[in-house]
């Protein structure tokens, strides 16, 4: 069947194939907002100190925040965006987490805060994260894994922002009020952008893409998703890209002072440097999985967590360099992951099927967020120091080598019949 390009379609008062591109500073500015959460660790520290509460208790929000965002992103891949719309499920999205920061301004004990910023916060979180990733994708039939790549940088470029704005707001008004204003925000701006999302009419394509998108679109694909042996691959490696990758961006900034003994601002302000290359790495990991075997490319983010993980075990006060260097390529492989992980569902299953596809991929981010955090709170309870959190991780990094170079092919396509 041939697809057409519908030369007539307009987006964004543009022709498709120029307003196309809109979207995805539209979409990085959406993640922005909800990329937040990962600053939960410059709320840690006074919210500690003003509960009175443990490290494992204190990273509990973040726990449950990304455990409902991953809950809710599939099953909003699977039935909300299909029925409803882009447009109204992230309107209803940005809702949700603008109430779930306002209802944490006023939550005065750990299991409220759970539930209005972990549960509330977090449901909101994932309805909202898969819509911007589906819009582009049928939009740029032509360049997936640099259109997913682009747009989910506001994601891990969110700490780039959100981490030294919540830390100033937290020293002009206190935690609380930090909360507030940062919920009415987000509100604000992501129900600005749901106006302009919306998906292109069925068998659109850009019209230098028809060619390549046409080959694309009859290539061999699984018949269902769970049946390929390349979906166990990828789920492994992302559940474990995820566990280590969360779990250090959720003890960056504690890390920072109790290890290294820098001050609370320093540690803020690394969090920043920290998120760049979060952001980075999105493109250029959704680039090289568009390119080259994915197998290869996981190998080498696993390589590269070994070495921090090796740098952080050894790591000793005052020892700056060594710190910034180590969460630099952590920070910079979880967001290889965010990046690979969609683009590989892209390349190795039917796009057509994507929104469905991802959110049964993307069960692995939420096992690697609930084991990655409770774990890491755990072992700095127990044994007094984060130094031996990097010891399970490097075992995982070099498992993770091992299943990406055994499981993370694309399956063959059946033999023909004699």
């Amino acid at each position: 069947m041939t697809r057409i390009s519908h030369p007539s379609v307009t987006l964004l008062g543009r022709p498709a194939n120029q307003g196309r591109w809109l979207l995805i500073p539209l979409g990085i500015t959406l993640m922005l907002c909800l990329g937040s959460v990962y600053s939960w660790s410059i709320f840690r520290t006074p919210l500690e100190t003003e509960l009175g509460i443990s490290a494992t208790a204190s990273l509990l929000p973040f726990t449950f925040v990304l455990m409902f965002y991953a809950a809710l992103m599939p099953i909003t891949g699977l039935f909300f965006i299909p029925r409803w719309g882009p447009r109204l499920v992230t309107v209803v999205g940005g809702l949700i987490v603008g109430l779930g920061y306002l209802l944490s301004s006023f939550a005065d004990h750990i299991g409220v805060l759970v539930l209005t910023y972990g549960v509330i916060a977090g449901t909101g979180v994932g309805i909202a994260y898969g819509v911007p990733m589906v819009v582009v994708s049928r939009w740029f039939p032509d360049k997936k894994g640099l259109a997913v790549g682009l747009t989910i940088v506001g994601f891990g470029l969110s700490p780039l922002i959100t981490a030294p704005l919540a830390n100033h707001l937290i020293g002009l008004y206190t935690v609380r009020p930090t909360l507030r204003i940062l919920g009415i925000a987000f509100t604000v701006i992501i129900l600005a952008i749901a106006v302009t999302l919306k998906l292109p009419p069925p068998g659109w394509q850009p019209r230098r893409g028809v060619a390549r998108s046409t080959a694309t679109a009859i290539a061999p694909y699984p018949p269902h998703l769970l049946k390929s042996r390349a979906f166990y691959g990828l789920w492994i490696c992302y559940a474990i890209g995820t566990l280590v990758g969360l779990s250090a961006i959720g003890i960056s900034s504690p890390v920072g002072e109790e290890i290294i003994e820098i001050s609370p601002t320093v540690a803020a302000s690394s969090v920043s440097l920290f998120a760049v290359f979060n952001g980075v790495s999105r493109p250029l990991f959704g680039w090289l999985s568009d390119r080259v075997k994915p197998h290869y490319v996981a190998m080498a983010s696993y390589g590269l967590i070994l070495i921090a993980c090796l740098l952080m075990a050894q790591a000793k006060t005052g020892q700056v360099a060594t710190y910034i260097v180590a969460f630099c390529l952590f920070w910079f492989c979880l967001g290889g992951w965010l990046a690979m992980a969609p683009t590989i569902t892209l390349r190795f299953f039917h796009p057509d099927r994507y929104a469905q596809n991802y959110g049964i991929v993307f069960t692995a981010y939420g096992v690697g967020a609930l084991l990655g955090t409770v774990v890491t709170g755990r072992i700095r309870d127990l044994f007094g120091s984060y130094n031996y959190v990097f010891y399970p991780m490097a075992l995982l990094a070099i498992a993770g080598i091992l299943i990406a170079a055994l499981l993370l092919k694309r399956d063959r396509p059946p033999e023909p019949l004699p």
